[in-house]
């Protein structure tokens, strides 16, 4: 009943989101979702309650619990979509192009992919000079500096478990740092970006910045806007309801994904409790075995992608309210100081980093792939998705594609990174290995991004610098539409 208590809470935080989200304009032209609405308006609300000795039936502990668990069934879900490939139908010409395109939006995902697993090993290591320096002031271990990129990097979802992994090495208020930095990093994502955005606009660096339309700055529809879903029924619903079914398959995924975890939980060292506990990335696992099986049986029609998307939404809109509320500033304010010192000094780094390699790509729509990864870089992909689309409401470039792309390619690189920090917080690696490692694993990323020609050095685009007739597509960018920048 608690969990359903704190469910519900979160639910009255998210029509609150909702409604001021579609009354609020500068909620509206800030393309603020709900969901951050109602997670800033949970925060606010629950330490309030706290400070003054209300109780409403639920915690902070139960909605990082909800955390947890929805998370899990997001990443069970999102792989469980299946998207056959369409075959390409036209001349000679149009195929090559569709190739063409194909591999750029590849490129451009291996690109997104190196700079994010750059900044995945660059912000920890200096968070932790940070808590070194700040260290005997505020009480603060370096391992606590080492929790910002699974919160910026990759969101409420990853500091919850990462936090966890951490805490159950004695780390105390792991879960809720990492929480904490995760809800300003979402913040950041839209009080930076959306100006950024804008001036970009203002600058006439996007080329597709047509006016958004009031659905989209309202964020519902009206009864006479609405049109048929797009959901299919699978099943017979006297049988059994279509949802019901892909949440059944989803359970079966979730069961599978703990016999993973007690199998590798049987790992020696610190490597056992550590991947064990990594409950999303086993559900993802189970989910692909599940496929596959289903695949092979000739049953996968039985689960329709729509409807496994809208599940997939459904829990990241929940992951979201759930991690701002969550937080509980009592726990954190004696790190006050050096949170806020981290936050700040990361999202520059962040911001930095993103928008120097973001201008010597050298594509036609550098500026939209740059916001777009900044989003995901400080929040999660969804931000970087709200912020591309207001520089590309049509989605008319490949930016959104690329930042799907690169997903592989950042769970595959960032692998070194958090081994070695989970090392460090395990204690078998000492602090001078693991800050030798995140500088090493930085320098290599460095080099990956000039191996694989990512890294130019013509800039297409300047928020800084007038530039005329600047941007140009590369030659493996054929299918992108060329342009020159507006003085």
């Amino acid at each position: 009943m608690v969990i359903m208590i704190a469910f519900g809470w979160a639910s009255v935080m998210l029509l609150l989101g909702v409604f001021l989200r579609g009354k609020v304009k500068f909620l509206q032209n800030m393309l603020v979702p709900a969901g951050v609405i109602a997670g800033v308006l949970g925060l606010v609300l629950l330490n309030i309650f706290d400070a003054v000795g209300i109780n409403i039936g639920a915690d902070v502990s139960d909605f990082n619990q909800i955390v947890s668990q929805v998370f899990i069934v997001s990443f069970i879900s999102l792989t469980l979509m299946d998207t056959p490939k369409k075959a390409v139908e036209g001349s000679e010409e149009e195929k090559k192009a569709a190739a063409s395109k194909a591999k750029s939006v590849i490129r451009g995902g291996l690109f997104i992919g190196l700079v994010w697993t750059l900044l995945y090993a660059l912000t920890p290591l200096i968070c932790t000079a940070i808590a070194l320096v700040c260290g005997k002031t505020f009480d603060m271990a370096p391992i606590y500096g080492m929790l910002i990129q699974f919160a910026f990097c990759q969101g409420p979802g990853q500091s919850a478990t990462y936090g966890g992994i951490i805490e159950s090495y004695g780390w105390e208020n792991a879960v809720m740092m990492a929480l904490t930095f995760s809800s300003i990093g979402f913040l950041m994502a839209y009080v930076v970006g959306i100006p950024v955005a804008k001036y970009a606009i203002k600058k006439r660096i996007a080329k597709y910045s047509d006016k958004i339309d009031e659905i989209t700055l309202r964020g519902y529809y009206k009864l006479e806007e609405q049109t048929e879903t797009t959901k299919k029924n699978t099943t017979v619903n006297s049988n059994i309801e279509t949802l019901a079914l892909h949440f059944a398959v989803i359970g079966v995924c979730y069961l599978l994904a703990v016999g993973i975890s007690k199998i590798l939980a049987l790992l020696p060292g610190y490597l056992g409790p550590s991947l064990s506990s990594l409950m999303f990335l086993n559900g993802m696992y189970a989910a692909y075995i599940v496929k596959f099986i289903m695949k092979k049986l000739g049953i996968m029609y039985f689960l329709d992608s729509t409807t496994q998307n809208k599940i997939t939404g459904f829990a990241a809109d929940y992951l979201v309210v759930c991690a701002f509320m969550s937080v509980s500033l009592k726990m954190v304010v004696q790190w006050t100081v050096p949170i806020i010192i981290m936050s700040i000094v990361s999202t520059l780094v962040t911001f930095g980093v993103c928008f120097y390699f973001g201008e010597r790509y050298g594509t036609s729509y550098d500026i939209e792939r740059t916001l777009g990864y900044y989003g995901m870089a400080v929040g999660t992909a969804p931000s970087g998705i709200s912020l591309i689309r207001i520089v590309d409401p049509d989605f008319k470039t490949g930016a959104a594609e690329e930042l799907g792309a690169s997903n592989p390619f950042c769970n595959i690189f960032n692998i070194p990174v958090y081994l070695l920090i989970l090392g460090f917080a395990a204690g078998s690696f000492s602090l001078q290995m693991t800050v030798g490692g995140l500088a090493a694993l930085t320098v290599a990323y460095l080099v990956g991004l000039k191996v694989t020609g990512c890294w130019g050095k013509k800039k297409t685009y300047s928020l800084f610098e007038a530039k005329e007739d600047k941007i140009l597509a590369s030659e493996t960018d054929d299918t992108i539409p060329r342009m020159a920048s507006v003085k």
